[in-house]
């Protein structure tokens, strides 16, 4: 396959955010206005693939109409030179197959992303099975999510082969990351990769990887364009350099609190957002939280600051 495969090598753009999703203060409703407002800032600050209902987007505390709601708006605020994804992988098939079919009737969307089914704990045969059947619903393009410490199993070396063959699985979101697996996928499929884990979006692009899906991107977009544009020209001390200028905040929103929480949090105090509310079972960043989330954000130069009003006293 490798010599004769013709799938694009970027098919979901290269500088990727799975976006967080704004809701009302009081946590029952989204916030379209500000989803919108979001996904134009990011898009903006360098993203040119926005994932939505993943893992930040807080997609298990989602109903299917909110889902639906907030990929139409979301590709509705910004551009076609800005790729929108999203997740419809759940853990049973046929609810899997009728999320992928209604996004499919949305217009201009770009793809959707099929986690690994989770708590359930399938074969491989089984693994296979849905996530043929799910890319065999609709025609949009399908990446693969690929994060077993949520989800319980891995994508196998054998399984993504397989999946691989699939005309419309075109790329694995990996935040397994095992590198050397990844490795030998690229070189006997034409799946592209794409890092779905931010502590690692240098060592993935320097194996080949065709972007990132980032969490931290969507405060930091800046220094992740910066990086994958100096990986594409071959400038390792420019990249180090992004690499490094992210560490801080890499730090602070992915291993002090859950992503989700803190992505959405840093976003309030930069202004981008209105609020931070979360939905169960997630809860807030406390007060001693959002002032290391602030002081991380102040020594990042950079990237948009803290809003004066927003810094916790």
């Amino acid at each position: 396959m490798t010599s004769t495969d013709t799938r694009p090598a970027r098919p979901f753009g290269a500088v990727g955010t799975a976006v967080v999703t704004p809701l009302t203060q009081d946590g029952h409703g989204i916030d379209l206005d500000a989803a919108q407002k979001l996904a134009v800032h990011i898009s903006e600050h360098g993203n040119d693939l926005i994932v939505v209902s993943g893992t930040t987007g807080e997609a298990p505390a989602l109903t299917d109409v909110e889902k639906l709601e907030l990929a139409r708006a979301v590709r509705a605020a910004v551009g076609p030179e800005v790729k929108v994804v999203a997740g419809v992988g759940t853990y049973d098939t046929a609810h899997s197959i009728d999320l992928a079919r209604a996004h499919a009737e949305l217009e201009g969307l770009d793809g959707l992303l099929v986690v690994t089914p989770y708590y359930s704990k399938p074969s491989q045969a089984g693994v296979i099975a849905h996530t043929t059947a799910i890319a065999d619903a609709t025609d949009l393009p399908v990446m693969l999510y690929d994060i077993p410490g949520r989800t319980g199993i891995p994508l196998a070396y054998e399984t993504l082969l397989r999946l691989g063959e699939h005309e419309r699985i075109l790329a694995v979101k990996d935040a397994k990351g095992d590198l050397q697996q990844a490795s030998r996928v690229m070189a006997e499929t034409g799946l592209a990769y794409y890092s779905g884990e931010d502590a690692l979006n240098l060592p993935w692009l320097s194996i080949g990887a065709s972007g990132v899906v980032s969490v931290v991107g969507q405060v930091a977009a800046e220094f992740e364009k910066q990086m994958v544009d100096a990986v594409d020209r071959s400038d390792l001390a420019g990249a180090l350099e992004a690499h490094r200028r992210l560490v801080p905040l890499v730090e602070a929103i992915m291993s002090r609190l859950p992503g989700a929480v803190a992505a959405k949090a840093a976003l309030a105090l930069q202004g981008v957002l209105p609020h931070a509310a979360m939905r169960g079972p997630h809860v807030p960043a406390d007060a001693d939280q959002l002032r290391a989330l602030a002081a991380a954000l102040d020594a990042a130069d950079g990237i948009p600051p803290c809003d004066p009003s927003r810094r916790p006293l």
